[in-house]
C-alpha cells in the first residue's frame, strides 16, 4: 500500500529537502559518541551471524551510517524520505545504494532483509503510524534478523514542532518516546525485544538518547 500522499510524509520530506545541505554539513559523521559506535558494531555482528541478506538503513540521511555498516562487512543500502538527502548521500558515497522511500510502506519483498537500522528517523512518525512501520519491519525481515532503533527520549516525552531550522522555513514534527513505549510497539508487531540502552545527553544534545534492539523470531 502506498501512502506517499500522507500529510506527515509530505511535510517531513519537504522540510528535509529544504535543509538537506545544511544538515549534512552539520553532521559530518553522526557517530560521535563511542557508545553509539559500539551499538552499531554489535548490530553488524548480529546481522552477519544470522544471514547474508542486505540491511536497510531507514532514514539514512547523508549516508554515513550506511557507509559505516559497509565498512563492517554488512551489505547495507539506504532509504530516505527526502530526495535531496538521497542525492547528497549518493554524491558522498557513490559506491553505495540509496533510494527514496518510506518506512511505513517499504517497496521490498517479504523476508528479504537481514536487518533494519532506524537511527533518529522514527521520531518523525506519528504515534498512530508507528504500528504500520513496525509491521513493515516484521514483513520484510528474514527470521532471526535484528532491528536497532535510536531516538531522543526522556521521562518527559513530548511532541515538538519546528517551523524554522538553518534559516529555512520548515514544518517538522518530533515525537519523543521512552524505551518502554517503543519496546511495547515492537512486541505488538511480532518482534522480540533483546536490549534497551539509555544514555544522558552530552555536548549540544538537549535530550537523552535511547536505543532499542529487537529481533524477528526464528
Amino acid at each position: 500500500m502506498s501512502d506517499t500522499n500522507a500529510a506527515f510524509l509530505q511535510t517531513t520530506r519537504s522540510s528535509y529537502d529544504a535543509i538537506a545541505k545544511e544538515y549534512t554539513a552539520s553532521h559530518p559523521s553522526g557517530l560521535v559518541h563511542p557508545l553509539d559506535r559500539t551499538l552499531i558494531n554489535a548490530f553488524a555482528e548480529l546481522v552477519t551471524a544470522n544471514s547474508t541478506a542486505p540491511v536497510a538503513d531507514l532514514g539514512s540521511g547523508p549516508g554515513y551510517v550506511t557507509a559505516r555498516l559497509r565498512e563492517l562487512g554488512v551489505p547495507a543500502f539506504g532509504v530516505d524520505l527526502s530526495p535531496a538527502m538521497v542525492t547528497l548521500a549518493r554524491e558522498a558515497h557513490p559506491g553505495l545504494r540509496f533510494h527514496v522511500g518510506s518506512m511505513t510502506s517499504l517497496d521490498l519483498a517479504d523476508a528479504t532483509l537481514g536487518g533494519i537500522l532506524a537511527l533518529y528517523s522514527t521520531i518523525h512518525v506519528p504515534d498512530d503510524r508507528l504500528p504500520e512501520a513496525f509491521a513493515e519491519f516484521h514483513r520484510t525481515l528474514v527470521p532471526g534478523a535484528p532491528v536497532l532503533l535510536a531516538f531522543q527520549s526522556g521521562p518527559d516525552t513530548a511532541h515538538l514542532h519546528l517551523a524554522e531550522r538553518f534559516g529555512h522555513e520548515i514544518d517538522l514534527d518530533y515525537y519523543m518516546r521512552t524505551p518502554d513505549q517503543m519496546t511495547a510497539l515492537l512486541t505488538k508487531a511480532g518482534l522480540r525485544p533483546v536490549a534497551r540502552v539509555y544514555r544522558e545527553p552530552e555536548g549540544e544534545e538537549s535530550r537523552p538518547r535511547a536505543f532499542v534492539l529487537a529481533r524477528k523470531p526464528e
